[in-house]
C-alpha cells in the first residue's frame, strides 16, 4: 500500500504534528512524512530526537524554537528552495498552536512556496471535545501574558465572548490563574484537563472557587488546558 502512495513535493514545508503524551496517537502520514523528508525543524532537537529514535527513524535535526525563529526561517526558506522537504515539528501537537511555527509559513507562503498541514494531535481539541463544554463556538486564548496586570485585563476583555474560552497554563501558574478566574469568573463553569492523553489523564469540573479548593489540596501536575463556559 505504501509502495502507492505518492512521494513528497520537493519545496514544500509539511508541519507535521506530534503526540502531546500518547506516542500511539502519531498517524501513519506523519511517521512517513518523517522518514521522507530531508530535514526536520525542531523547536527542541533533543526531544524530537527522541521521538525519532523511538520510531526508528534517522534524519537531520536542525533547531528551530522561539529566540531563533527569524534566522531559521530564513535558513529553512534556502533549503525549500533548493528543492529540499522540510518537516516542522513542535514538541507536542501542532506547529503553530501556542508553538513556534507561524514566522516562517508566512516567509514560506511570501516566498511563493508551499505548505502542507500533516494533522494530528492538539491539546486544544482533546481538551475541548471532552470537557462536557459547548464545541460549535470556542475562543482560543492560549497562554496569557506573564504579568498580572496584564492577565487580569485580557480575562476582563474576554467577559462578554459567548463562546467556550480556551486556555493553556503551566502547573506553576494553575493556582494563580483559578484565583484570577474566581475573582473574574466566579460563577461559571470551569474545567481543567491535565496530562491529556497520559496515563494520569484528568478532566476537574467545577466553579473556580470549588477547584481551588482541590488545587490547595493536592499538587495539581502536567500541562493544562483550562475551559470557561462562555457569557450568557
Amino acid at each position: 500500500m505504501e509502495a502507492a502512495l505518492p512521494p513528497l513535493t520537493p519545496s514544500t514545508l509539511y508541519l507535521v504534528a506530534t503526540p502531546i503524551g500518547n506516542l500511539e496517537d502519531i498517524t501513519l502520514r506523519a511517521l512517513r512524512v518523517l522518514r521522507e523528508c530531508d530535514v526536520v525543524a525542531a523547536e527542541d532537537t533533543r526531544h524530537s530526537g527522541q521521538l525519532l529514535k523511538h520510531f526508528g527513524i534517522t534524519k537531520p535535526l536542525l533547531s528551530y524554537f522561539q529566540f531563533n525563529e527569524a534566522r531559521r526561517s530564513e535558513e529553512i526558506i534556502e533549503r525549500l528552495r533548493r528543492g529540499e522537504k522540510v518537516a516542522l515539528v513542535t514538541d507536542a501537537g501542532s506547529p503553530g498552536i501556542s508553538d513556534p511555527g507561524e514566522r516562517v509559513v508566512k516567509a514560506a507562503i511570501a516566498a511563493g512556496l508551499r505548505v502542507e498541514a500533516v494533522p494530528g494531535p492538539c491539546a486544544l481539541v482533546a481538551g475541548l471535545t471532552a470537557s462536557g463544554l459547548p464545541t460549535e463556538v470556542f475562543h482560543f486564548v492560549g497562554f496569557l501574558p506573564h504579568k498580572s496586570g496584564q492577565r487580569r485585563n485580557r480575562l476582563e476583555a474576554l467577559k462578554t465572548i459567548a463562546a467556550t474560552l480556551v486556555f493553556y497554563e503551566s502547573p506553576y501558574r494553575i493556582e494563580k490563574l483559578l484565583g484570577e478566574l474566581n475573582e473574574v469568573y466566579p460563577d461559571r463553569d470551569v474545567v481543567l484537563a491535565r496530562e491529556l492523553t497520559k496515563k494520569f489523564e484528568e478532566f476537574l469540573r467545577g466553579k473556580p472557587a470549588a477547584l481551588l479548593e482541590i488545587a490547595a489540596k493536592r499538587a495539581l501536575k502536567g500541562e493544562f488546558v483550562v475551559l470557561v463556559a462562555g457569557a450568557a
